[in-house]
Protein backbone atom coordinates (compact mmCIF):
# COMPACT_ATOMS: atom_id res chain seq x y z
CA UNK A 1 0.00 0.00 0.00
CA UNK A 2 2.34 2.34 0.90
CA UNK A 3 4.75 1.58 -2.13
CA UNK A 4 1.21 1.88 -4.19
CA UNK A 5 0.61 5.77 -2.85
CA UNK A 6 4.02 6.59 -3.15
CA UNK A 7 4.56 6.61 -6.15
CA UNK A 8 1.19 8.57 -7.06
CA UNK A 9 1.81 12.53 -7.20
CA UNK A 10 -0.35 15.55 -7.94
CA UNK A 11 0.94 15.30 -11.76
CA UNK A 12 0.11 11.43 -12.21
CA UNK A 13 -3.04 11.84 -9.73
CA UNK A 14 -5.69 12.47 -12.06
CA UNK A 15 -4.42 9.45 -14.76
CA UNK A 16 -4.65 6.98 -11.64
CA UNK A 17 -7.99 4.82 -12.17
CA UNK A 18 -8.45 4.82 -8.68
CA UNK A 19 -12.48 3.42 -8.72
CA UNK A 20 -11.59 0.23 -10.81
CA UNK A 21 -8.49 -0.48 -8.17
CA UNK A 22 -10.89 -0.26 -5.37
CA UNK A 23 -13.91 -2.09 -7.01
CA UNK A 24 -11.19 -5.32 -8.01
CA UNK A 25 -9.79 -5.00 -4.22
CA UNK A 26 -13.30 -4.73 -2.75
CA UNK A 27 -14.74 -7.97 -5.09
CA UNK A 28 -15.64 -11.43 -3.06
CA UNK A 29 -12.85 -13.17 -5.14
CA UNK A 30 -9.90 -10.75 -3.80
CA UNK A 31 -7.94 -12.03 -1.30
CA UNK A 32 -9.08 -10.73 2.05
CA UNK A 33 -5.31 -8.87 2.44
CA UNK A 34 -6.61 -6.74 -0.37
CA UNK A 35 -9.81 -6.27 0.59
CA UNK A 36 -9.03 -5.23 4.02
CA UNK A 37 -6.89 -2.51 2.22
CA UNK A 38 -9.58 -1.16 0.17
CA UNK A 39 -10.60 1.39 3.58
CA UNK A 40 -6.64 2.63 4.17
CA UNK A 41 -6.36 3.25 0.31
CA UNK A 42 -9.61 5.03 0.24
CA UNK A 43 -8.54 7.37 3.40
CA UNK A 44 -4.86 7.62 1.09
CA UNK A 45 -6.20 8.63 -1.96
CA UNK A 46 -8.82 11.52 -0.58
CA UNK A 47 -5.56 13.09 1.41
CA UNK A 48 -3.56 13.10 -1.89
CA UNK A 49 -6.38 14.98 -3.45
CA UNK A 50 -7.32 16.79 -0.43
CA UNK A 51 -3.37 18.12 -0.88
CA UNK A 52 -3.11 18.62 -4.63
CA UNK A 53 -6.03 20.69 -4.47
CA UNK A 54 -8.80 18.29 -6.61
CA UNK A 55 -12.18 17.23 -5.39
CA UNK A 56 -12.85 13.29 -5.78
CA UNK A 57 -13.81 13.35 -8.66
CA UNK A 58 -9.86 14.25 -10.20
CA UNK A 59 -11.53 14.55 -13.92
CA UNK A 60 -14.40 17.02 -13.07
CA UNK A 61 -11.02 18.83 -11.85
CA UNK A 62 -11.59 22.94 -13.46
CA UNK A 63 -7.47 22.89 -13.93
CA UNK A 64 -5.65 19.62 -15.86
CA UNK A 65 -2.21 19.11 -15.21
CA UNK A 66 0.09 20.31 -17.66
CA UNK A 67 1.75 17.55 -20.31
CA UNK A 68 5.01 17.12 -20.04
CA UNK A 69 6.59 17.05 -23.96
CA UNK A 70 10.03 15.54 -24.37
CA UNK A 71 10.01 14.67 -27.91
CA UNK A 72 8.72 15.82 -31.44
CA UNK A 73 5.52 14.96 -32.55
CA UNK A 74 5.47 12.66 -35.55
CA UNK A 75 4.11 15.88 -37.40
CA UNK A 76 7.83 17.14 -37.17
CA UNK A 77 9.17 13.79 -38.27
CA UNK A 78 7.27 13.60 -41.25
CA UNK A 79 8.06 16.75 -42.28
CA UNK A 80 11.50 16.37 -41.52
CA UNK A 81 11.14 13.25 -43.79
CA UNK A 82 9.75 15.30 -46.79
CA UNK A 83 11.89 18.24 -46.71
CA UNK A 84 14.58 17.03 -49.97
CA UNK A 85 17.79 18.33 -51.07
CA UNK A 86 18.03 21.74 -49.77
CA UNK A 87 19.64 24.80 -50.73
CA UNK A 88 20.16 28.36 -48.69
CA UNK A 89 19.30 31.47 -50.63
CA UNK A 90 21.94 32.94 -49.38
CA UNK A 91 23.95 36.68 -49.58
CA UNK A 92 20.32 37.75 -50.69
CA UNK A 93 18.42 39.30 -47.83
CA UNK A 94 20.61 39.14 -44.87
CA UNK A 95 22.81 41.45 -46.05
CA UNK A 96 22.04 44.55 -44.40
CA UNK A 97 20.16 45.85 -47.85
CA UNK A 98 18.94 43.48 -50.31
CA UNK A 99 21.68 43.38 -53.15
CA UNK A 100 24.27 45.18 -51.37
CA UNK A 101 26.24 41.39 -51.43
CA UNK A 102 25.86 40.95 -54.46
CA UNK A 103 22.84 39.17 -55.09
CA UNK A 104 18.96 39.76 -55.13
CA UNK A 105 16.76 36.91 -54.62
CA UNK A 106 14.85 36.34 -58.20
CA UNK A 107 11.83 34.93 -59.21
CA UNK A 108 14.19 32.73 -61.95
CA UNK A 109 15.77 31.34 -58.88
CA UNK A 110 13.21 29.81 -57.32
CA UNK A 111 12.63 28.20 -60.83
CA UNK A 112 15.82 26.91 -61.27
CA UNK A 113 16.03 26.00 -57.72
CA UNK A 114 13.68 23.61 -58.66
CA UNK A 115 13.97 22.40 -61.43
CA UNK A 116 17.24 21.05 -60.18
CA UNK A 117 15.77 19.21 -57.96
CA UNK A 118 15.82 21.05 -54.85
CA UNK A 119 12.53 21.15 -52.44
CA UNK A 120 13.73 23.23 -49.30
CA UNK A 121 14.81 26.65 -49.35
CA UNK A 122 16.66 28.45 -46.56
CA UNK A 123 15.68 32.14 -46.73
CA UNK A 124 17.97 34.16 -44.48
CA UNK A 125 16.75 37.39 -43.61
CA UNK A 126 18.28 40.47 -41.77
CA UNK A 127 15.03 41.65 -39.78
CA UNK A 128 17.21 43.62 -37.35
CA UNK A 129 18.10 46.31 -39.94
CA UNK A 130 14.26 47.06 -41.01
CA UNK A 131 12.43 47.52 -37.78
CA UNK A 132 12.61 50.53 -35.70
CA UNK A 133 14.45 50.95 -32.78
CA UNK A 134 11.92 51.76 -30.64
CA UNK A 135 9.02 49.82 -29.16
CA UNK A 136 7.14 48.21 -30.60
CA UNK A 137 9.92 47.55 -33.28
CA UNK A 138 7.57 47.61 -36.04
CA UNK A 139 9.18 45.98 -39.31
CA UNK A 140 9.23 48.11 -42.30
CA UNK A 141 6.19 47.52 -44.00
CA UNK A 142 7.72 47.42 -47.66
CA UNK A 143 10.39 44.81 -46.11
CA UNK A 144 8.00 42.61 -45.06
CA UNK A 145 5.72 42.48 -48.09
CA UNK A 146 9.36 41.83 -49.86
CA UNK A 147 10.01 39.33 -47.75
CA UNK A 148 6.45 37.18 -47.44
CA UNK A 149 6.27 37.96 -51.23
CA UNK A 150 9.38 35.67 -51.50
CA UNK A 151 7.58 32.85 -49.13
CA UNK A 152 4.54 33.15 -51.02
CA UNK A 153 6.16 32.26 -54.53
CA UNK A 154 8.18 29.86 -52.92
CA UNK A 155 5.60 28.11 -51.35
CA UNK A 156 3.64 28.23 -54.62
CA UNK A 157 6.50 26.49 -55.91
CA UNK A 158 6.46 23.79 -53.98
CA UNK A 159 9.13 24.29 -51.83
CA UNK A 160 9.33 24.18 -48.16
CA UNK A 161 10.43 27.01 -46.45
CA UNK A 162 12.75 27.80 -43.76
CA UNK A 163 12.17 31.39 -42.65
CA UNK A 164 15.36 32.53 -39.98
CA UNK A 165 16.10 35.57 -38.04
CA UNK A 166 19.88 36.03 -39.51
CA UNK A 167 23.20 38.39 -38.64
CA UNK A 168 21.53 40.54 -36.06
CA UNK A 169 25.17 41.50 -34.97
CA UNK A 170 24.47 43.35 -32.11
CA UNK A 171 22.89 40.71 -30.17
CA UNK A 172 25.64 38.49 -30.71
CA UNK A 173 28.24 41.62 -29.92
CA UNK A 174 29.66 41.20 -33.10
CA UNK A 175 30.71 44.31 -35.36
CA UNK A 176 28.36 45.97 -37.14
CA UNK A 177 28.34 45.33 -40.92
CA UNK A 178 28.58 48.36 -43.47
CA UNK A 179 25.26 50.17 -43.65
CA UNK A 180 23.61 48.36 -40.27
CA UNK A 181 22.12 50.38 -37.59
CA UNK A 182 22.53 49.58 -33.92
CA UNK A 183 19.94 50.11 -31.26
CA UNK A 184 20.00 50.75 -27.11
CA UNK A 185 21.80 47.36 -25.94
CA UNK A 186 19.41 47.42 -23.18
CA UNK A 187 16.01 46.54 -25.54
CA UNK A 188 18.46 43.70 -27.69
CA UNK A 189 16.05 40.94 -26.36
CA UNK A 190 12.75 42.86 -26.13
CA UNK A 191 13.40 43.99 -29.57
CA UNK A 192 13.83 40.32 -31.24
CA UNK A 193 10.76 38.64 -29.37
CA UNK A 194 8.55 42.00 -30.81
CA UNK A 195 10.19 41.06 -34.22
CA UNK A 196 8.98 37.68 -33.94
CA UNK A 197 5.62 38.21 -32.77
CA UNK A 198 5.14 40.39 -35.87
CA UNK A 199 6.51 37.81 -38.20
CA UNK A 200 4.57 35.31 -36.65
CA UNK A 201 1.11 37.07 -36.96
CA UNK A 202 1.99 38.16 -40.45
CA UNK A 203 2.38 34.68 -41.55
CA UNK A 204 0.46 32.77 -39.52
CA UNK A 205 -1.65 31.64 -42.44
CA UNK A 206 0.60 30.01 -44.47
CA UNK A 207 1.10 26.51 -44.83
CA UNK A 208 2.69 24.02 -42.55
CA UNK A 209 5.40 23.33 -45.25
CA UNK A 210 6.52 27.12 -43.81
CA UNK A 211 9.26 26.76 -41.06
CA UNK A 212 10.32 29.05 -38.40
CA UNK A 213 13.81 29.46 -37.35
CA UNK A 214 14.68 31.48 -34.78
CA UNK A 215 18.08 32.12 -34.99
CA UNK A 216 21.24 31.42 -37.15
CA UNK A 217 24.36 30.96 -35.51
CA UNK A 218 23.98 31.58 -31.74
CA UNK A 219 27.07 32.88 -30.71
CA UNK A 220 29.52 35.74 -28.37
CA UNK A 221 26.79 37.65 -26.33
CA UNK A 222 24.61 35.01 -26.19
CA UNK A 223 26.13 32.32 -24.14
CA UNK A 224 24.17 29.22 -23.70
CA UNK A 225 21.79 30.18 -20.85
CA UNK A 226 21.06 33.62 -22.07
CA UNK A 227 20.22 31.49 -25.30
CA UNK A 228 18.14 28.78 -23.84
CA UNK A 229 15.64 31.23 -22.11
CA UNK A 230 15.03 33.69 -25.39
CA UNK A 231 14.69 30.89 -27.45
CA UNK A 232 12.45 29.78 -24.53
CA UNK A 233 10.28 33.74 -24.61
CA UNK A 234 9.96 33.70 -28.06
CA UNK A 235 8.38 30.98 -28.87
CA UNK A 236 5.88 31.32 -26.34
CA UNK A 237 5.23 34.81 -28.71
CA UNK A 238 5.31 32.88 -31.75
CA UNK A 239 2.82 29.93 -30.14
CA UNK A 240 0.06 32.92 -30.14
CA UNK A 241 -0.24 33.39 -33.45
CA UNK A 242 1.24 29.94 -34.93
CA UNK A 243 0.21 26.62 -32.80
CA UNK A 244 1.51 24.06 -34.40
CA UNK A 245 3.79 25.21 -36.80
CA UNK A 246 7.43 23.58 -36.96
CA UNK A 247 10.02 26.23 -35.45
CA UNK A 248 13.71 25.40 -35.71
CA UNK A 249 16.43 26.38 -32.87
CA UNK A 250 20.00 24.90 -32.78
CA UNK A 251 22.56 25.38 -30.05
CA UNK A 252 25.28 28.40 -29.49
CA UNK A 253 28.62 28.07 -30.63
CA UNK A 254 27.47 28.88 -34.28
CA UNK A 255 24.89 25.89 -33.74
CA UNK A 256 27.89 23.68 -33.66
CA UNK A 257 26.54 19.86 -32.92
CA UNK A 258 29.11 19.39 -30.42
CA UNK A 259 27.34 22.73 -28.50
CA UNK A 260 23.65 20.41 -29.37
CA UNK A 261 24.37 19.32 -25.24
CA UNK A 262 24.26 22.91 -24.15
CA UNK A 263 20.55 22.99 -25.59
CA UNK A 264 17.31 22.86 -23.89
CA UNK A 265 14.80 22.52 -26.50
CA UNK A 266 11.30 24.02 -24.90
CA UNK A 267 8.27 21.79 -23.48
CA UNK A 268 6.80 21.79 -27.25
CA UNK A 269 6.15 18.97 -29.30
CA UNK A 270 6.74 21.11 -32.27
CA UNK A 271 10.00 21.77 -32.54
CA UNK A 272 13.21 20.70 -34.86
CA UNK A 273 16.98 21.01 -34.25
CA UNK A 274 19.83 22.26 -36.17
CA UNK A 275 23.31 22.51 -36.77
CA UNK A 276 25.76 24.01 -39.45
CA UNK A 277 28.84 21.89 -40.10
CA UNK A 278 31.87 22.96 -41.81
CA UNK A 279 34.36 20.46 -40.62
CA UNK A 280 37.41 20.70 -41.45
CA UNK A 281 37.21 24.47 -41.02
CA UNK A 282 41.09 24.71 -42.46
CA UNK A 283 39.74 23.22 -45.73
CA UNK A 284 36.35 24.57 -45.71
CA UNK A 285 37.05 28.38 -45.25
CA UNK A 286 40.12 28.80 -46.66
CA UNK A 287 41.08 31.78 -48.27
CA UNK A 288 38.05 33.06 -46.99
CA UNK A 289 37.97 37.22 -46.20
CA UNK A 290 35.84 37.49 -43.12
CA UNK A 291 38.00 34.36 -41.04
CA UNK A 292 40.83 36.02 -38.97
CA UNK A 293 43.60 35.26 -39.09
CA UNK A 294 43.31 34.02 -42.92
CA UNK A 295 44.07 30.20 -43.29
CA UNK A 296 46.68 29.22 -46.17
CA UNK A 297 44.97 27.66 -49.46
CA UNK A 298 45.81 24.23 -50.65
CA UNK A 299 44.20 22.13 -48.58
CA UNK A 300 42.27 18.96 -50.31
CA UNK A 301 39.73 16.78 -48.98
CA UNK A 302 39.03 13.73 -48.16
CA UNK A 303 41.77 12.19 -46.72
CA UNK A 304 40.63 9.53 -44.23
CA UNK A 305 40.94 11.96 -41.06
CA UNK A 306 38.92 14.39 -42.86
CA UNK A 307 36.35 11.87 -43.71
CA UNK A 308 36.72 10.71 -40.05
CA UNK A 309 36.29 14.39 -38.52
CA UNK A 310 32.97 14.55 -41.16
CA UNK A 311 31.45 11.73 -39.66
CA UNK A 312 32.36 12.38 -36.28
CA UNK A 313 30.62 15.62 -36.45
CA UNK A 314 27.37 14.59 -38.23
CA UNK A 315 26.91 11.13 -35.93
CA UNK A 316 27.28 13.69 -33.28
CA UNK A 317 24.11 15.22 -33.86
CA UNK A 318 22.53 12.08 -35.07
CA UNK A 319 23.29 10.65 -31.43
CA UNK A 320 21.55 13.90 -29.96
CA UNK A 321 18.70 13.32 -31.90
CA UNK A 322 18.35 9.70 -31.28
CA UNK A 323 18.20 10.33 -27.16
CA UNK A 324 16.28 13.45 -26.78
CA UNK A 325 13.15 13.05 -29.67
CA UNK A 326 14.05 15.63 -31.96
CA UNK A 327 14.92 15.78 -35.57
CA UNK A 328 17.81 17.46 -36.55
CA UNK A 329 17.88 19.66 -39.82
CA UNK A 330 21.48 20.05 -41.19
CA UNK A 331 21.02 23.77 -41.80
CA UNK A 332 24.38 24.41 -43.59
CA UNK A 333 27.65 23.37 -45.41
CA UNK A 334 29.73 23.86 -47.84
CA UNK A 335 33.32 24.64 -49.10
CA UNK A 336 34.26 28.17 -49.98
CA UNK A 337 35.53 28.68 -53.24
CA UNK A 338 39.04 29.28 -52.93
CA UNK A 339 39.47 25.55 -52.51
CA UNK A 340 40.04 23.30 -55.93
CA UNK A 341 36.87 22.49 -57.40
CA UNK A 342 37.23 18.89 -57.26
CA UNK A 343 38.10 18.63 -53.36
CA UNK A 344 34.67 20.79 -53.17
CA UNK A 345 32.87 18.12 -54.89
CA UNK A 346 34.53 15.40 -52.55
CA UNK A 347 33.47 17.30 -49.69
CA UNK A 348 30.09 18.17 -50.66
CA UNK A 349 29.22 14.75 -51.65
CA UNK A 350 30.84 13.19 -48.55
CA UNK A 351 28.75 15.31 -46.23
CA UNK A 352 25.49 14.97 -48.07
CA UNK A 353 25.90 10.86 -48.15
CA UNK A 354 26.57 11.34 -44.74
CA UNK A 355 23.92 12.97 -43.51
CA UNK A 356 21.39 11.06 -45.99
CA UNK A 357 22.84 7.97 -43.88
CA UNK A 358 21.97 9.43 -40.53
CA UNK A 359 18.60 10.62 -41.87
CA UNK A 360 19.06 13.73 -41.50
CA UNK A 361 17.56 16.69 -44.01
CA UNK A 362 19.89 19.02 -45.15
CA UNK A 363 20.17 22.64 -46.63
CA UNK A 364 23.71 23.33 -48.61
CA UNK A 365 25.37 26.96 -48.11
CA UNK A 366 24.42 28.40 -50.82
CA UNK A 367 22.85 29.18 -54.17
CA UNK A 368 24.57 31.62 -55.95
CA UNK A 369 27.55 33.59 -53.84
CA UNK A 370 31.53 32.24 -52.85
CA UNK A 371 29.84 28.66 -51.50
CA UNK A 372 27.34 29.18 -54.73
CA UNK A 373 26.28 25.62 -56.56
CA UNK A 374 24.84 28.14 -59.27
CA UNK A 375 26.70 30.74 -61.34
CA UNK A 376 24.96 33.71 -61.67
CA UNK A 377 27.20 35.26 -64.13
CA UNK A 378 26.10 32.05 -66.60
CA UNK A 379 22.86 31.55 -64.90
CA UNK A 380 24.01 28.44 -64.83
CA UNK A 381 24.72 25.10 -62.26
CA UNK A 382 27.96 24.34 -61.84
CA UNK A 383 27.49 20.68 -63.07
CA UNK A 384 29.91 18.95 -60.96
CA UNK A 385 28.84 20.72 -57.72
CA UNK A 386 24.72 19.97 -58.56
CA UNK A 387 25.80 16.50 -59.22
CA UNK A 388 27.09 15.73 -55.91
CA UNK A 389 23.96 17.37 -53.95
CA UNK A 390 21.25 15.87 -55.92
CA UNK A 391 22.77 13.22 -58.19
CA UNK A 392 23.52 9.51 -57.92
Amino acid sequence: MYIMLSNIDCVTLPHFNASTLIQNMAKPTAPKSQRSLRTALVAGLLSLLAACGGSEDAKNDPVTPPVVVTQAAAKVWDLSRAMGPGINFGNMLESPNEGEWGLSAKPEYIQAAWNAGFRTVRLPVRWSNHASAQFPYIIDPAFLARVTSLVDQLLARGFHVVLNMHHYRQLDDDLPDVGEFLVDPAILEDRFVGIWSQIGHHLGSRSDRLLFELYNEPHGRLTPAKWNSLADTTLKQVRISNKERVVIIGPTDSNSPYALSTLTMPLDPYLMATVHFYEPFNFTHQGATWVTPALPTGVTCCSPEQASAIFNGIHHAKYWSDANGYPVLLGEFGAYSAADMASRVNYTRLVRQTAAQANMPWVYWEFGSAFGVYDPVTNAFRPELLNALVGN
